[in-house]
Order: structure tokens, then sequence, then C-alpha cells
């Protein structure tokens, strides 16, 4: 079954040409994308898919259309680079996954498909393709934080800062920051979160943790006969006891000779050293008292 993909001007009908080029589209930040049509039997999905490497998605809302209408929106897609050059019969559907499957299946089922509508990206910019990949399926379905911790990732080391990917997607730029910090997780931790084995509160405290620390929770977690805190104590068992908030402090933070531990999951710091805080705490005390007495209290 053939289907129509883009509304035509009033005219005589025109053939859609795989490699007929139909003009440029900009994005947000200049990237240049020209409007094309593709065989879907020359893609496959780009590594830097969100998707990639996951089992193929549910298509059963989707599928129904696009035997019926084919493709209308367009993949964002481009040339694979071989031999130092693109590739047209490699093409890496970058963003639109689902469209391509539901393509694939059609054509699997001896149904008729004509060439897909695609926006290719320039070959080799992979900011702009992972950009890509986030805003489809943010816009469709918010992934997992870990998805979104991976996708931020590659982002921030092809040089996008967090303030850049915060204005991408229209997220603050506190939740680029926690999205980030779960990289100060152990690759275990991380993939247990994944798995929906450790809860959120429980993870969000985990990125305060030291690495040593974090190795001393997994052991817990590991042995049937200790219980590896979590939730609100949590915290506690990694602070000594207790988590001790910054706002808390009678004395002047700059001049604190300890850590604080930067809570991006909270309104505040927290004291890494319970007992180094108790003595700059009294200290201040002190002082606060000799003052008062001075004063004539």
């Amino acid at each position: 079954m053939s289907a129509r993909l883009f509304p035509r001007n009033p005219g005589p009908a025109r053939p859609i040409f795989p490699n007929k080029r139909t003009g440029p589209v900009h994005s947000k930040e200049q990237t240049v994308m020209r409007l094309d049509h593709a065989d879907p039997r020359k893609m496959r999905i780009s590594p830097l898919n969100m998707r990639f490497g996951k089992k193929a998605p549910d298509l059963s809302d989707l599928l129904p259309s696009v035997r019926k209408k084919g493709v209308l929106q367009p993949l964002v897609v481009r040339e694979a680079i071989k031999d130092g050059r693109p590739d047209p019969d490699d093409i890496e559907v970058v963003a639109g996954s689902r469209r391509w499957y539901s393509a694939m299946a059609v054509i699997a089922d001896g149904g008729e498909i004509e060439p897909l509508p695609v926006a290719y990206l320039e070959p080799g910019d992979d900011a702009a393709a992972i950009e890509a990949s986030i805003l489809e399926n943010v816009a469709r379905l918010d992934p997992d934080e870990v998805t979104r911790w991976q996708a931020f990732t590659r982002l921030a080391k092809e040089g996008r800062s967090p303030e850049d990917i915060a204005e991408t997607f229209g997220v603050t730029l506190l939740t680029v920051r926690r999205i980030l910090a779960l990289g100060d997780l152990l690759p275990r931790i991380r993939a247990l979160y994944g798995q929906g084995a450790i809860d959120v509160h429980s993870v969000r405290s985990l990125t305060l943790a030291s690495k040593r620390q974090q190795k001393d929770w997994l052991a817990l977690y590991d042995d049937p006969e200790q219980h590896a805190p979590t939730g609100s104590a949590l915290k506690g068992w990694l602070f000594g006891g207790q988590s001790i908030p910054t706002k808390v402090a009678l004395f002047d933070l700059a001049a604190y000779p300890g850590r604080i531990v930067t809570d991006l999951f909270g309104e505040d710091g927290v004291f890494e050293d319970s007992d180094l805080f108790w003595t700059c705490q009294n200290e201040a005390v002190a002082s606060l008292r000799d003052r008062y007495l001075e004063d004539g209290w």
C-alpha cells in the first residue's frame, strides 16, 4: 500500500525521488538540515539515538496509521562516515526510531512504503545528533534519569556547557546539574537504579557519598546478613549519624576548614565531618555568649 508523505501544493502530482532536496531547515542553534526522502531499508538506528541498544519499541499505537497513511513526520537522520566521506547507502536514524520500526514492519508484512521523509544532519556532528535524539524523546516520553545522564554527559563531552544543555531542552540549570550528578555514582549503582532496585531518594543521597562510601554501601547491599540503609537513614549513615545542613551554622562558612558537600537535591550543602562542624559550632556559640555578656545580657 502506497501513501503520500507530504501535502502537495495545487498542481500536477510529482513523484518522490529519494535524493531530491527540498530545502534547508534551521534549528534553534542554526544547525542546517536538508529535507529529503530516503529508503528505510538503507537505515539503521544511530548509536547516538537514546533508544540505541534497547528492545524494539511498542508500535501498537503507531503502526495502524503508518499502514494507512505512511510516515508523515520527518525522521532526523545523518549519513554514516565511511572511508572519510558520507555514505548515502548507510543512513543513521538519530530521532524517529518508532517511525522507522513501523515502516520496516510494513515492509516485513509484504506492504509497500514510499521513501520516508527525512531531515539530514551534517555528518559527524555528534552534539547536534545527541540533542535531536533527546528532544525527540523528551517531547514524546520523559526518559529515566540514567538515560538522560548518559545523553547529557555525551553532550558535555562534545563541549556543551550545563547552561547550553538547559537552554536547549527547556529545563532549569539545576535540573541539568542534578542529572549530571549521577556521574558521581559508581557504574553498578547507576545500573541498579536504572533497574529499579534502588529508589530515587536513596540514589540522590548516594550522589553525596565518596567512592569509598559507595563501595561500603554496595558491600552492605550485597551481604544477606546486613541491611543497606536507604532513604533518610542513608544520609545519616553517610554523615556519621546525622546530616547537618549548612543553614544551621552560626559561623562564617567561608572560614570553615572542612569540606561541604553540595546537595543538588536539597536546599543546602551538607557538612561532611560532623565532629568538625560541632567544634566550629561550639566555638561560635562561645563567641556569641561572650559578646552577649559584654553587652550586659
